[in-house]
């Protein structure tokens, strides 16, 4: 993987190898697969009666969210401790840049409290990227979501769903529906599923919501619903952003349930065996009937679980990554 580590300076180290998680614009297949690799070996430490590896112990990871989250949080706080680290949540909000501290001095806090990971969530677009550029070399940063950028562990969760649902990613046509414009998911799912070898990947959405440049991704973009998910294998529905919208983008979200909403009509314009998703909360009557929600093609629980694992995953790995490069720099220093 050397190669690409040029592509991504900040997240692989000089071998390749994950350092950083701050998106997936960049990283190759194979780093991808590998992410889904070790998830799925992480599946059954679940399953046990004692939840626990021992690969982060001894270690302090501090989910540093500046945006609230308590799914994402929570999932990232169990992930952290089955590898048998230590956590410390902050919820930023409340506490220290709400007094006027700045960013960089409340990560200089931190670091001083001999932290090896900060999990950062944060409402601002790049903030991950800018808190692994001041970070001191030996922390690990794993983005939990920033703006409408990017949030690279749903997107990997989304994949893993997918795989050990259908497999071989070339053959399958996956439809992203909803509120595109506000959503990092969307951005992170559709990054993912083209590296990943998926060549149909449909865009659904009203106008309104659907960005400019959406054709570098390599999408289909529907604003007709009814056409985009004809035959489809996989539906991923996005939840309304609507903290994030501003002025009237929608009528209103009896208008958007009838023409974007997930109903069992719909779902039956979808291959036999479809599956559908959502990163979640799902706002039922909105985005999706309940009934779709809840039937045997909804896999959106699996997602919660899945997301344990492949959080698990990228937390050893960049961990892994973050030591092997400091062994790098400390042999360069003996010659």
């Amino acid at each position: 993987m050397t190669p690409n580590s040029a592509k991504c300076p900040l997240q692989l180290n000089e071998r390749g190898n994950l350092r950083h998680f701050l998106s997936l614009d960049g990283l190759p297949r194979e780093l991808l697969t590998e992410i889904l690799d070790t998830a799925d070996s992480f599946l059954e430490v679940g399953e046990r009666a004692v939840k626990k590896v021992p690969l982060l112990r001894g270690m302090t990871v501090f989910n540093v969210f500046f945006e609230n989250s308590t799914r994402t949080r929570t999932t990232f706080e169990l992930a952290a401790k089955r590898l048998s680290a230590d956590v410390i949540n902050l919820n930023v909000s409340t506490s220290s840049t709400s007094k006027g501290e700045t960013l960089t001095d409340t990560l200089r806090n931190l670091e001083s409290m001999a932290a090896d990971m900060f999990v950062v969530r944060h409402a601002n677009s790049g903030a991950a990227h800018f808190i692994a550029e001041q970070v001191c070399p030996n922390v690990a940063i794993i983005n939990g979501g920033d703006g409408r950028h990017a949030h690279p562990t749903q997107g990997m969760l989304d994949m893993l769903t997918i795989r050990r649902n259908k497999g071989d990613f070339s053959k399958l046509s996956v439809a992203i529906v909803g509120d595109i414009l506000h959503s990092r998911v969307a951005r992170s799912d559709m990054l993912a599923l083209r590296t990943l070898g998926c060549t149909d990947i449909r865009i659904i959405g009203p106008q309104t919501l659907l960005p400019v440049g959406l054709e570098q991704y390599g999408v289909k973009v529907y604003t007709d619903m009814d056409k985009g998910l004809e035959g489809v294998d996989v539906i991923i529905m996005l939840r309304l952003q609507r903290e994030r919208m501003q002025g009237g983008l929608l009528p209103s979200q009896g208008e958007y349930f009838r023409l974007y909403g997930l109903s069992e009509k719909r779902l039956a314009q979808t291959a036999t065996d479809s599956i559908v998703m959502h990163p979640g909360p799902i706002n039922r009557g909105v985005e999706i009937d309940s009934i779709v929600a809840d039937c045997a093609q909804s896999r959106i629980l699996d997602q919660v679980t899945y997301g344990i694992a492949v959080r698990m995953a990228v937390m050893s790995m960049a961990m892994s990554g973050q030591q092997e490069q400091q062994q790098i720099n400390t042999a360069k220093e003996a010659l």
